[in-house]
């Protein structure tokens, strides 16, 4: 393969994951039919939102209005549903207005009535509507807390959901009697739908007593007035066998398998073996680095579990537990723990991004690793051990001219890792 170029080809390999679970691709052939007798309203949130009330818009036959709400920066033009932005990963008061508007405008609802909801990743954050006496800043402080804590997407929407009047079906069931049908794209590690976003409009198995313990768990402390929304169940969410719930359907539109499959077929039709570790790993980003790297150092030296050339992909939502005052998010961080282990072996290439287009809270999807970064960095004065103990994936990779930035995609099934040997 004298003419392959590994950075082009691992950029492609990425560009064909995000665009096989982009909105105009998956949702279309989701929509309800026929059009109900009543009114049809569409309502969201997530990174995703504002790109699906488009497809939307230009596939539904009859009227629609409604109202989703996305991240900053990641709108699309809509003619007859209407788009807000708010803040993520931490809540604002755009994103609490927007929400508040949304429960108004699902009340009154009647049988005849669909509503159409479209989810995506960040819509928890997106749709901050605090529970009774708890107020915003509580919940702003309460996200850091999680986000900084090394907390799975499991766990932080399951403690989001019972300080939220608006989550964990809450939305579902202001919504009644219409019937409500649930469109997601999926950022979480296992598809389940009643995590993704927190589930507005999905039954909540969890409970107030696993969110208190999970808060515990991390060592986060909340004002007594939380503690007790929490103790005495005044959190409780809508649980899967409320009738309320009997009309309403769901479907999971696209996942992180399928941005991954995309991927291996580029790699295959260029020649080269795709492997597919998993769609749903979990872990601190910087040991899912240590043990990718492991992984290709044997398949290198060894021709072990896989012979080169070969491409190993995998996908999922990493945690990072921010020690240092770097800059950079999970994507990076598990590229830069992967450079430091593997130290300039030749033959090895990587790139991990964010199927969002964004990593973290940065302007940058991810990075690209070669056999060179390291010593590179070295050059500059930057040690990749070090840069890995303060947390500054971003540093290092923008020093290198590294950093993969895409802007905001306007879809979201979380993490893409692609480790191509040679």
């Amino acid at each position: 393969m004298p003419d392959l170029n590994p950075r082009q080809l691992l950029l492609d390999m990425y560009t064909a994951a995000v665009d096989a679970v982009s909105a105009d691709k998956c949702l279309p052939a989701f929509l309800p039919k026929p059009s109900p007798n009543g009114r049809t309203l569409v309502i969201g949130a997530g990174k995703g939102a504002a790109a699906m009330a488009r497809t939307v818009e230009q596939h539904w036959e009859g009227d629609i209005s409604g109202l989703v709400v996305t991240r900053y920066e990641h709108g699309a033009e809509c003619k007859r549903i209407e788009v807000v932005e708010a803040a993520h990963p931490v809540p604002d008061e755009a994103g609490r207005r927007a929400a508040g508007r949304m429960m108004e405008m699902v009340t009154g609802l009647t049988e005849n009535d669909l509503v159409l909801c479209l989810i995506s990743g960040g819509g928890s954050a997106l749709l901050a509507l605090p529970g009774e006496g708890i107020t915003l800043e509580q919940k702003q402080a309460v996200n850091k807390a999680l986000l900084k804590s090394g907390a799975t997407i499991s766990e932080m929407n399951c403690v989001r959901k019972h300080f939220s009047a608006i989550k964990g079906g809450r939305l579902a069931l202001a919504c009644a009697p219409a019937r409500v049908v649930t469109l997601l794209i999926s950022d979480v590690p296992g598809d389940d739908p009643g995590v993704i976003a927190s589930g507005p409009t999905l039954p909540d198995p969890t409970t107030c007593a696993q969110a208190l313990a999970i808060l515990r768990k991390y060592e986060i402390e909340i004002p007594p007035n939380m503690e007790d929304y929490l103790a005495s169940g005044a959190g409780e969410t809508p649980k899967p066998d409320d009738p309320r719930f009997a009309r309403n359907s769901h479907h999971v539109l696209a996942t992180a398998q399928q941005a991954l499959e995309a991927a291996a077929d580029v790699a295959r039709n260029a020649g080269i073996t795709p492997y597919i570790l998993s769609d749903e790993m979990e872990g601190e980003a910087r040991d899912v680095g240590m043990v990718h790297a492991a992984l290709a150092r044997q398949v290198a030296l060894r021709g072990q579990p896989f012979s080169k050339p070969c491409v190993i992909i995998s996908g999922g939502e990493t945690t990072v537990t921010v020690r240092g005052k770097g800059r950079g998010g999970r994507n990076a961080e598990f590229l830069l723990s992967f450079a430091a282990t593997m130290n300039g072996m030749p033959g090895v290439h990587a790139i991990a991004c964010d199927t969002d287009g964004i990593d973290g809270s940065e302007d940058n999807a991810g990075a690209l690793y070669n056999p060179q970064s390291v010593s590179r960095a070295e050059a500059v004065g930057m040690r990749a051990r070090a840069m890995l103990d303060n947390n500054d994936g971003y540093g290092f990779f923008s020093a290198l001219g590294d950093l993969v930035v895409t802007g905001p995609t306007r879809t979201n099934v979380n993490d893409f890792r692609a480790i191509l040997i040679l």
